[in-house]
């Protein structure tokens, strides 16, 4: 069994509320769900509105699938026009972790 992780430090463009951030952020959150069947949350930065940090998580017994699966997600945050990818933190974790 093999677990991926995405971390990403995303910058909104013009929001000027929290209000409006969650109307950004959510449906991000929702098509990376929907499409892509990964557990995703925005975890950080929730008290900053033109800021946003989303971790995003998924299993599979396969690397290769795996790293597939990650670079579709963080191709498809960085390719949303509402909001600047700012950083990206990838980790793996297999059987062979303590």
């Amino acid at each position: 069994m093999y677990v991926g992780t995405l971390s990403f430090d995303v910058l909104l463009g013009d929001v000027r509320s929290l209000k409006e951030k969650r109307s950004v952020v959510r449906p991000i959150i929702a098509e990376l769900q929907r499409k892509y069947a990964v557990s995703v949350a925005e975890v950080g930065d929730q008290d900053l509105y033109r800021r946003a940090r989303i971790g995003l998580a998924v299993v599979s017994g396969d690397t290769g699938h795996l790293t597939d699966v990650l670079d579709r997600c963080e191709r498809f945050v960085a390719a949303r026009p509402e909001v600047e990818l700012l950083s990206v933190r990838r980790r793996f974790h297999g059987d062979h972790d303590d």
